[in-house]
């Protein structure tokens, strides 16, 4: 659905500004329109009440987009939840004094974090 809504703003937006291109300019010179086309009363409001349309359509938009961007499930990363303290009655882990065998993965790193919490059996091999 996001991404339908994604679109319809997008296209908003192009009328948008087309049609603020449209209009004739008051002395800055910075509309396209102006000409013998595009000239007369009825025509000027005409093009006030599209560009006022379009203006709410793309704020509602933008607001509905901002919802469901807010309210959408991301996944959590395991760097946004907060460390848990160790239990009452254990000790922290002490660090080791002597680097790890070569053989042995060294402990206290980010994938010891992600590993399921358990006895930890050495492989044979």
């Amino acid at each position: 659905m996001s991404t339908v809504l994604l679109i319809l703003h997008l296209m908003i937006a192009t009328a948008l500004v087309g049609v603020v291109l449209l209009q004739r300019s008051e002395g800055g010179a910075l509309g396209i329109g102006g000409g013998g086309f595009m000239s007369g009363r009825g025509t000027a409001n005409f093009l006030t009440r599209v560009t006022a349309s379009l203006a709410a359509a793309f704020f509602l938009t933008s607001l509905v987009l901002t919802l469901l961007a807010a309210r959408s499930e991301r996944p959590r990363s395991i760097f946004d939840a907060p460390a848990s303290p160790a239990p009452a009655g254990t000790a922290a882990p002490a660090a080791p004094a002597a680097p790890a065998p070569a053989n042995e993965a060294p402990r206290g790193g980010i994938l010891d974090k992600l590993a399921p919490a358990g006895p930890r059996v050495p492989q044979s091999q």
